[in-house]
């Protein structure tokens, strides 16, 4: 699913955050890893759960949850589920977390970001999932997503999908304006310059400052700005991974070459459709926003893979989600089963035919998947690119164990300098020092 960070509530997610890390930081139980289950449960319990049945809850927001729980259900006719849309994105996550401060009403099984998973995951307040043996099923993801869904020593989750970054471009208005598709990030500046030149009211691509899409560009450069070792953090918003996002994506911003328009707005979709927006680097689950909610880009738009600083294939994550099963649960072994059904089983090919963007290899190289034809991209195999991207992703990411403050925060941070046209360095500088200065108020020992 898209990112929903660039939904955030500053205020709501900061409390969220807030009773999350102190959580984490005052609690002894279950600390830090959730590696006290591990002595708990087994493979042969998920199968007798399942063939037994009970009823458990399930919270998420994705358009395929539904499809997913009925088909569930008919697999499994012991089991009912019982499907709970919290909200999206911050919504969700304060309801969550107020379940788990009171003690109880938090469902069994819950849909979760991979940039929120730490923070939800560290304060022991998720099923550790290798009791199960679900570790074994490593190979059947990308290694960027497997990654993704674990914590400290522990896995809390299965990944459901992944949002390797691809270039979307506007053909119609390349062709205009004779553009060349960029390969490289100089080559993808030059191209705003000319086109901005030619037409000032069209811009190469929009941002009013997102966190997530600059963690994003900033992991595809090869930083590694957040490094997390129990209670020790090491935040470095300045490494040469963000150096080299911010020389060029200075010259975007300073130069007020990129369109404000925030995205996900109703203007956002119109400048989408009408050619005002010339691109957008983003993730693998775009297609299915576009089809369905920019009817008037059918047949204009393309994709190909990111431009790199130096021309060699390399790109990041931006989005994804997972499914965990809570400590709460009064049947964790059944809610396990659940999430494995989802994610390693039958329920892969319902989220596909929603339109879900896969993190499963071998979907990834399913021949009716990658050679598919999409007529709202000119009958480009749009999938050919994207499942590239899914094997070219930077390894070594990690995020915040309190991400989802750190995002509340960017937009009185790096938001100043794109609202001033200034430095995007300097934002990040004034981001790091609020990090550090809350990370160690909450109880952790950050160096930045």
């Amino acid at each position: 699913m898209k990112s929903t960070t660039r939904k955030l509530v500053a205020a709501g997610a900061m409390i969220a955050a807030m009773s999350l890390v102190l959580v984490a930081c005052g609690s002894s139980k279950d600390s830090g890893t959730g590696g006290g289950d591990s002595a708990k449960g087994s493979p042969a319990a998920v199968d007798e759960a399942l063939q037994k049945g009970g009823t458990i809850t399930y919270w998420s927001w994705t358009p395929s949850a539904q499809a997913q729980v009925d088909a569930f259900q008919k697999a499994y006719p012991n089991v009912k589920v019982n499907y709970v849309n919290a909200g999206t994105g911050n919504d969700h996550y304060t309801k969550l977390q107020n379940t788990i401060k009171a003690g109880s009403g938090a469902p069994d099984v819950a849909q979760i970001e991979y940039q929120a998973l730490p923070q939800f995951a560290l304060p022991g307040s998720l099923v550790d999932l290798r009791q199960y043996g679900f570790d074994q099923f490593q190979s059947a993801y990308t290694p960027s997503t497997w990654t993704a869904v674990h914590a400290g020593d522990g896995l809390f989750g299965l990944p459901q999908d992944s949002g390797p970054m691809a270039l979307f471009y506007n053909k119609e208005v390349f062709d205009k304006y004779g553009l060349t598709v960029p390969k490289t990030w100089d080559e993808y500046v030059a191209a705003a310059k000319k086109l901005h030149q030619a037409d000032p009211k069209k811009f190469i691509t929009n941002d009013s400052g997102d966190a997530g899409f600059t963690t994003s560009m900033i992991w595809q450069a090869g930083g590694k700005p957040f490094t997390t070792n129990g209670k020790n953090v090491t935040i470095n918003l300045a490494d040469d991974g963000a150096k080299k996002w911010t020389a060029e994506w200075n010259q975007l911003v300073q130069g007020g070459l990129v369109s404000s328009i925030p995205g996900w707005s109703d203007a956002w979709f119109k400048a989408l459709g009408d050619g005002t927006i010339a691109t957008l680097p983003t993730g693998a689950w775009m297609p299915g926003v576009m089809e369905s909610s920019v009817k008037a880009g059918a047949g204009k738009w393309r994709v190909a893979p990111m431009p790199t600083y130096d021309g060699q294939p390399v790109t990041a994550e931006n989005g994804g989600s997972t499914q965990a099963v809570l400590k709460q649960s009064a049947n964790p072994a059944l809610a396990a089963g659940f999430v494995r059904w989802l994610n390693h089983g039958d329920g892969v090919k319902t989220f596909l035919a929603s339109g879900g963007f896969p993190a499963t290899t071998a979907d990834l190289k399913a021949p009716d998947f990658v050679d598919k034809k999409s007529a709202y991209f000119g009958g480009q195999q749009i999938n050919q690119v994207l499942t590239g991207a899914a094997s070219t992703v930077a390894p070594g990411w990690s995020y915040l164990p309190f991400q989802l403050y750190g995002n509340s925060i960017y937009g009185d941070t790096v938001g100043k300098s794109y609202q001033a046209k200034s430095s995007l360095d300097d934002g990040l500088k004034a981001w790091q020092d609020a990090l550090v200065a809350y990370g160690n108020q909450q109880g952790f020992q950050v160096n930045g």
